[in-house]
């Protein structure tokens, strides 16, 4: 299997043919090199737009108060729609599909947090216990609020570890400790992560106490919750039944979008995975035209090198040469040249991925550009056999030319 000197003549042929050499090799590694480009690419996006969806839970319908631009019962447009601890109650009472629910009295922006000498700006977030299952936090120490917590207006928060970490030293223990936030100490009882990089500069509170301490009253910014199997379909339903009930309440036109806005989660992310499906499918048919066009461009290239050494074929015959020996020797050369063309456009377009990769760490919607390498190998194999079969049968037939008709060729 192994001739040195079948190799030596082969690498003498492509070392002769340096321009045929270069194109039958560039049309093998532009088709890899692109394919992976895409694929990566497409994958990078995908990862961005679920990193958005990770932080919430996917099964989660969010209402926020809004102002109306439709005159209503004598009521007139631009009127502030105001939610209160009532539109909470109604909604866990009168929605069945309801789960998990949540609401937020809004404090507003950073504000300064000090513990002994040390203080940060963080966003402080009023919330109800289902927060913790609505925005999938995870604990790492201590507890999140509960329900005795919001019944007795306790003074208790829940930081994040980057909270932590600013105002407490390395090895302080910061549950028990208080935190002073607007001046106002309340008590550390859990530490938490979360998935989405700008909730972890929070601090959560019970609303009850929030609403007590900073004369929110009754007032609320908005509400969120969680449904128990809901089809994207049914959660369209759901959603106006939702802003039917907020019409009824606050005296709006249900047709007044503008009155209250209600984000989707469950729609939401269908509509993703459809735009993913679509993305995976546009890219698949890029990816196979130009792998189509790498096939066609070795193929074209090897039926020109077959008929270029027709004569040299001959004069092979002439010598003693078999006709598999003449087969392999063509085979062997557009195997050796795409296959190396095909591992260069392999790693350059790994290559490229990891340097966007890297320099795109900070961007939301584009996250870790890959790509599965079992397709990518796939492609470069399929090239390979297609330029090996493109040779194999011009080879073939000119081997079972009669040398004195070969040497005649032109």
């Amino acid at each position: 299997m192994f001739d040195i000197d079948s190799w030596q003549e082969i690498f003498g042929t492509i070392k002769k043919n340096k321009l045929r050499t270069f194109l039958t090799g560039f049309s093998v590694a532009w088709g890899i090199f692109m394919l992976i480009i895409l694929l990566g690419s497409g994958k990078g996006f995908e990862n961005g737009v679920k990193k958005q969806f990770a932080g919430d839970a996917v099964n989660s319908i969010w209402v926020y108060s809004g102002s109306t631009s439709m005159a209503y019962k004598g009521f007139k447009p631009g009127r502030r729609i105001r939610f209160t601890n009532n539109d909470y109650d109604e909604t866990k009472l009168k929605v069945k599909q309801v789960e998990e629910i949540s609401s937020r009295y809004g404090i507003g922006g950073n504000h300064s947090i000090t513990y002994k000498e040390k203080y940060g700006a963080f966003n402080i977030v009023t919330v109800h216990p289902a927060t913790k299952h609505i925005e999938k936090i995870q604990m790492k120490e201590g507890r999140f609020i509960n329900e005795i917590d919001i019944n007795k207006y306790r003074k208790i928060t829940s930081i994040s570890k980057i909270v932590k970490d600013a105002l407490f030293d390395k090895k302080e223990e910061a549950i028990g400790k208080y935190i002073n936030i607007n001046n106002i100490p309340f008590k550390v009882v859990g530490i938490f992560e979360d998935k989405n990089e700008r909730d972890n500069r929070r601090i959560y509170i019970p609303i009850s106490t929030a609403q007590k301490v900073f004369n929110g009253n009754n007032r609320i910014r908005n509400l969120a919750f969680t449904t128990k199997n809901v089809s994207p379909k049914q959660s369209k339903k759901l959603e106006e039944k939702v802003r039917e009930q907020f019409a009824s309440r606050h005296k709006f036109d249900k047709e007044d979008k503008s009155a209250i806005y209600i984000n989707n989660n469950i729609d939401n992310f269908r509509q993703a995975n459809n735009l993913f499906t679509g993305i995976s499918i546009f890219i698949w048919i890029i990816g196979i035209g130009t792998i189509i066009a790498g096939i066609v461009g070795v193929s074209n290239i090897m039926i020109i090198v077959v008929k270029e050494r027709t004569k040299e074929i001959g004069i092979r015959k002439a010598i003693g040469a078999t006709p598999n020996s003449i087969i392999f020797q063509i085979l062997s050369e557009a195997i050796l040249i795409t296959g190396i063309a095909g591992y260069v456009g392999l790693v350059l377009g790994v290559g490229l991925l990891e340097l966007i990769s890297t320099n795109l760490k900070g961007t939301d919607f584009f996250l870790n550009p890959q790509v599965d390498f079992r397709i990518a190998i796939s492609a470069t194999l399929l090239l390979i056999f297609s330029g090996a079969l493109a040779g194999f049968f011009p080879a073939k037939r000119a081997s079972k030319i009669k040398p004195i008709i070969a040497l005649r060729d032109e």
